[in-house]
């Protein structure tokens, strides 16, 4: 199969979907009343070694979902995978180590995708393009290029793409935001988020063959050919620009979209992130410590990240402080409580013990009805330039400033302009929309 997806295959295949599912070319209105009549969601879910294994689970514990794929081009993880969608007595879903035997099955709905953030553009674009909702993992891309792409193909075909930062569908959080929103603490001028950990060393290792049962070029992909290394496998290629961007995308796509929310901004109009790699002696590339400064008209947004730390703040690893004029909001990213002059603590909201199975229906019901769903991809495209705003400073060394309406950075910086984007391995390209 070319590595390339052929536009008129693509339309054929976005037909077929049509007169099967009656889904991919059809107006919202008769779209619902066709999810009406067929009540079962088809998924395929592409990634399984981490967090796709845990949303095989989440998907298939559905009534109404049937999970028929499990997609990776690990052999090894394949098992577990399947495990996890036979324990709910669904069928076993057809394995495959390659994602376009998913979008050429007109009986499927939505492709879930889990995998290294250099794979989820190309996934994205090619499902919607299919006929295919998406359930795509955070940060959404890998660069801001292929954001906008992905917007704009789940707009010109008019799916339902879902990214899965999964505080959008906790109701304690959304009464944070109302609250915060009706003026509660006064307005808002700096916002603080953060998350510590204390992330493992990954030490050194040398290149060497890739294991058997391991499609590796087809794990790369577009990104650029180099020989196997373990530590740039399995979960720790978030740590190489390459296939990763990092703790600020890894996570600080959570916390700057708990505090873009609250706040109700988009994008900033200047960058700075400062830090290093100064505690781990291994092979990891992108910084241990960073603190990044967002600059809005009367606003200050702060993240920072510890990945060798596991003291936090407010005695929570992971949490973000809103402060205005009457009053501090708080939230570790379930409950939050609110501190204000000369009182003492109180308690807003207890926090949702969980947001799964609730942000997985929010997008079926998305399918189901034409509506956007609640993390809509462009509401997790602006959040995940934040992050690649605050990577591209570190990158660069200093402070940029940002023309949201441009999309870009000033024409004269072309070093921090360049990495907007990134050159595909070829015969790997971004699919135009």
């Amino acid at each position: 199969m070319p590595a390339t997806l052929n536009r008129r295959r693509f339309l054929q295949s976005s037909t077929a979907t049509a007169a099967a599912a009656g889904v991919a070319t059809l107006a919202p209105s008769v779209l619902r009343a066709a999810r009406a009549a067929n009540e079962q969601i088809v998924v395929g879910i592409m990634g399984v070694n981490g967090r796709g294994q845990g949303l095989a689970d989440t998907f298939a514990a559905q009534p109404d979902v049937a999970v028929a794929y499990i997609c990776d081009v690990d052999e090894r993880v394949i098992g577990p995978a399947v495990e996890a969608v036979t324990k709910h007595g669904q069928k076993a879903p057809q394995a495959v180590g390659d994602f376009r035997r998913i979008l050429d099955d007109p009986a499927v709905d939505g492709l879930v995708v889990a995998t290294p953030d250099h794979w989820h553009a190309m996934a994205t674009v090619h499902a919607c393009q299919a006929g295919k909702h998406v359930f795509v993992e955070k940060p959404i891309s890998h660069d801001i290029v292929e954001g906008d792409r992905m917007v704009a193909a789940a707009r010109k075909h008019n799916r339902a793409v879902q990214v899965d930062t999964q505080r959008r569908s906790s109701a304690s959080l959304k009464a944070m935001v109302e609250f915060l929103a009706s003026g509660g603490i006064g307005k808002v001028h700096f916002a603080r988020s953060w998350i510590t950990s204390r992330r493992e060393n990954i030490g050194r290792a040398a290149d060497e063959p890739a294991p058997p049962g391991v499609d590796y070029d087809m794990w790369l992909g577009p990104a650029a050919s180099r020989p196997f290394n373990r530590n740039h496998f399995h979960y720790r290629w978030h740590w190489f620009w390459e296939y990763g961007t990092g703790e600020l995308g890894n996570n600080g796509v959570h916390g700057l979209d708990l505090a873009r929310w609250g706040l109700g901004v988009d994008l900033p109009t200047s960058v700075v992130s400062s830090g290093a790699k100064h505690f781990f002696d291994d092979d990891q590339v992108t910084p241990d410590t960073q603190v990044v400064c967002y600059e809005y008209p009367g606003l200050t947004l702060l993240w920072e990240h510890r990945t060798w730390s596991p003291f936090g703040m407010n005695e929570s690893t992971f949490g973000v402080e809103f402060h205005g004029a009457d009053g501090v909001v708080i939230t570790d990213g379930r409950k939050w409580w609110i501190h204000r002059p000369k009182e003492p603590k109180k308690l807003g909201v207890d926090g949702d013990i969980t947001y799964e199975p609730q942000h997985q229906r929010n997008w079926m019901e998305a399918i189901r009805t034409g509506a956007r769903p609640c993390a809509d991809i462009e509401i997790g495209h602006t959040t995940t330039t934040l992050c690649h705003l605050g990577n591209i400073s570190q990158r660069v060394g200093r402070k940029l400033s940002w023309d949201a309406a441009r999309r870009r950075f000033p024409d004269a910086d072309a070093d921090a302009n360049t990495l907007l984007g990134r050159e595909y391995r070829g015969p790997w390209t971004l699919p135009a929309v």
